[in-house]
């Protein structure tokens, strides 16, 4: 179990750094005009998150959760495919990507990487690491309390995205 804690931590400190990222091309994104839409979900989505961590923990040690190889060894695989497709995102939108909807005005909308084949690849990543790793160690309550309400989350946040993304100009980056 100390090893899960482990990826628990090792998730965490992706976060932060994700954190990071965020805040310095939230500042300049702010710095060429942009403007933030749909502020009201972003707390939910960051207590969401930070539930999905603490409920791994949580549940793997307060209900002595197994770990079983033949699920655990392919979530992990997922887990750490989330974390490529997610830095993937994130490398492809550049300075445009940030853990806020920030529109620039007159920017044009990033058509390259994994945006060439799905519209949000980064929600992607999202629902595969909500499943998979609670289910690394077994924690399948957290995997589907998470995954009911992050699709409850995801309805809201594509609906807002969507609506930033159509005022962009669709030349391809």
């Amino acid at each position: 179990m100390i090893w899960y804690a482990l990826l628990i931590g090792a998730v965490v400190v992706e976060r932060l750094v994700e954190l990071v990222v965020s805040q310095r091309n939230s500042s300049w994104s702010r710095e060429r005009g942009g403007v933030e839409i749909g502020k009201a979900h972003y707390p939910v989505m960051v207590v969401l998150h930070t539930g999905l961590l603490a409920g791994c923990l949580l549940e793997v040690f307060a209900f002595d959760r197994p770990f079983l190889p033949a699920l655990g060894w392919p979530m992990l695989i997922l887990v750490v495919a989330a974390q490529v497709l997610r830095w993937w995102c994130i490398r492809t939108l550049g300075h445009q990507w940030n853990t806020r909807v920030i529109v620039i005005p007159g920017a044009a909308r990033v058509t390259g990487g994994p945006y060439r084949w799905i519209p949000h690849p980064n929600y992607v990543a999202v629902i595969i690491e909500g499943f998979a790793l609670p289910l690394v160690h077994t924690a399948w309550l957290t995997a589907a309390v998470f995954t009911v309400l992050n699709a409850i989350l995801l309805h809201t946040r594509v609906k807002v995205e969507n609506t930033a993304l159509s005022g962009l100009m669709n030349h391809p980056r």
